[in-house]
């Protein structure tokens, strides 16, 4: 028998698969102890080598399969398990949804204390090609510039010609700027160093128009060879709608930061959403799988349900998506985004859409959320879609604060989540309904939209009554509003009638 002073680096031990860790690492237990194995399925008996001993946690590395699982499939990717993308290329799909299911009810039972764990999980028509974005690394491999991405946890490039997860698109103008600079003798950006040029190569395409904009990000500009780069871009990529350099001149590893230069076309794109149009700048947030987000924001929509008599908050809005979603159904709708960009995006989005009853602005989620209590708004409905870290808890407390009925929180980290929903829960809040989403396929990521109610039976009770045009003529005084034009539409129309 094994004691636990005995697992040591290097041992063999003979092993069976029990469960999947958040990574969708097979999960396996050795004398009481969890030992992670990358590239297993549960079920599946392996031999097993220990190679990392933790006091937390146990690595081990798969040596040879001896009874393999049914959801088992063959790779279809050479890179897979080295350029740090795809997780599960190794699992069939099925098993892929079940997982990630499986891990959003973990998070929330374990993290969140939950008693309530969600039934469904809405699967992906495509899983290969499906990323409207793609950000490829630059760097030196053997001398010369390469494009590819980082090997899982490291700055180490794995250059990369395919990826089944990218627009096509992506992978040629990625190519094509590797090209001009070996030809033109321009060094690629060292991260230990901080010499060198370009650093990343972004490219985001529309799904449902013809643009598509390809952002270099370089500590500067190409000087004289600008004119030829260009032409040498538009060769490769005929299909290109603009192209933008930005200058990152920052030591860390945030891909778009600092200055914005459109070298030719349109800087941004435009695409459908919904039936809702939209202007993206490279800074905005936009999803990057559009088809999957439309059922991620139709579930919104069907868990939210404002009415025509609501008013709504958007926290975290980015270019306005959900926001101008709710717009069509709700009384009135405020975002807020923290990227000025991104907020400019939001208001020509709600002008394109006819939507007149949709307001931004921009500032951090935390301190819109107070800034809105502090002023007496009290929203009927508030709509949170924070990173991936998650909401501050000052922010959690500031939205409470403004006392809505209900809250529906879109995540892309169950973990997050789970913690965010505690946090709402010691404020009143309890987890109602929700459903998983699978934005990512062959990755481990896995987006939630959550419905949280207030508990207390006379929670409607509110200080004014949504119905009554008087609650925004007073707003109307508000310096607050006036500052954003609250109301000042529906005050115009409903005055009118």
């Amino acid at each position: 028998m094994l004691f636990m002073d005995d697992l040591k680096k290097n041992m063999i031990v003979e092993t069976t698969v029990e469960g999947y860790s958040s990574e969708g690492h097979g999960v396996c237990r050795v004398n009481g102890r969890a030992v992670f194995v990358p590239r297993t399925l549960m079920g599946e008996r392996w031999i097993v080598r220990i190679i990392k001993v933790g006091s937390s946690a146990v690595y081990g590395r798969g040596e040879q399969l001896i009874v393999p699982s049914s959801a088992r499939c063959e790779a279809d990717c050479p890179y897979f398990g080295k350029c740090g993308g795809c997780d599960l290329r190794h699992m069939r799909y099925d098993e892929e949804l079940r997982f990630k299911l499986g891990r959003v009810n973990d998070a929330l039972a374990r993290i969140g204390k939950q008693t309530r764990s969600l039934a469904d999980i809405l699967g992906c028509d495509a899983t290969t090609r499906y990323r409207n974005k793609g950000i490829f690394a630059i760097a030196e491999k053997d001398g010369l510039p390469c494009c590819g991405f980082y090997r899982e946890r490291t700055h180490e490039l794995i250059p990369v010609e395919h990826c089944l997860i990218q627009d096509e698109l992506a992978e040629r103008a990625a190519d094509a700027v590797v090209r001009f600079m070996r030809l033109q003798e321009i060094p690629a950006y060292d991260e230990t160093t901080g010499h060198g040029l370009v650093r990343h190569v972004f490219c985001r395409r529309a799904a449902d128009t013809a643009d598509a904009v390809v952002c270099i990000v370089s500590t500067g500009g190409f000087g004289s060879r600008t004119e030829a780069f260009v032409s040498f871009l538009r060769d490769a990529c005929p299909e290109v709608t603009g192209i933008v350099l930005n200058v990152n001149k920052s030591r860390g590893n945030t891909v778009l930061e600092g200055r914005f230069h459109t070298l030719w076309g349109r800087p941004d794109i435009r695409d459908m959403l919904c039936g809702n149009t939209f202007t993206i700048s490279p800074q905005a947030f936009f999803q990057v799988n559009p088809r999957q987000a439309e059922k991620l924001y139709q579930k919104t929509l069907e868990l939210a349900a404002p009415t025509k008599d609501e008013l709504v908050f958007d926290l975290y809005c980015g270019a306005g998506t959900i926001s101008l979603c709710l717009a069509r159904q709700a009384k009135y709708v405020i975002g807020a985004e923290v990227v000025p960009e991104a907020v400019e995006n939001a208001r020509e989005n709600a002008k394109a859409n006819g939507l007149c009853n949709v307001e931004f602005f921009c500032g951090d989620s935390g301190e819109a959320a107070k800034a809105l209590a502090e002023r007496n708004l009290h929203p009927d409905l508030v709509v949170v879609d924070p990173p991936r870290k998650g909401m501050a808890e000052a922010a959690v407390h500031a939205v409470a604060s403004m006392l809505p009925a209900r809250i529906v929180y879109v995540s892309c980290n169950p973990a997050t989540l789970a913690r965010d929903i505690l946090r709402f829960q010691s404020l009143g809040y309890a987890l109602t309904d929700g459903c998983a989403v699978d934005m990512f396929p062959r990755t481990s990521h896995v987006e939630t939209v959550c419905l949280l109610y207030h508990q207390k039976k006379d929670f409607i009770s509110l200080p004014y009554e949504p119905k009554d045009i008087a609650y925004w003529k007073q707003m109307k005084g508000n310096s607050f509003s006036q500052q954003m034009g609250i109301g000042a539409d529906i005050l115009n129309q409903e005055g009118q009638e």
